[in-house]
């Protein structure tokens, strides 16, 4: 069994993989079950990152004078990533690397 990401191998489950796997889940749901699991932690991290997002953005949105704070998910992380101050995790770390 093979994961892909954009039609790349990631990982493959060899045959000894879902053996011990199997142990616990039944083999017929093996397939659905892992990538129910996939989904789950992926969506998970989007969650978490996405409430950390809220927490830094909020209160700064509201300082710069922002009138609304748009409650759709997508709106709000269009208008955070608009902004000039935003900085994704990696612009942030190679401006402490250049302080340093």
């Amino acid at each position: 069994m093979k994961i892909k990401i954009d039609d790349v191998d990631f990982m493959e489950l060899e045959n000894h993989h879902k053996q011990v796997l199997c142990n616990d889940i039944c083999s017929g749901l093996l397939e659905e079950d892992l990538k129910r699991r996939v989904k789950y932690i992926l969506i998970h991290k989007y969650e978490q990152c996405l409430e950390k997002m809220k927490k830094e953005w909020i209160p700064k949105l509201k300082a710069s004078g922002a009138k609304s704070i748009p409650l759709d998910d997508k709106e709000f992380i269009s208008l955070v990533i608009s902004q000039a101050d935003y900085k994704t995790r990696t612009m942030k770390e190679a401006e402490e690397e250049e302080l340093n």
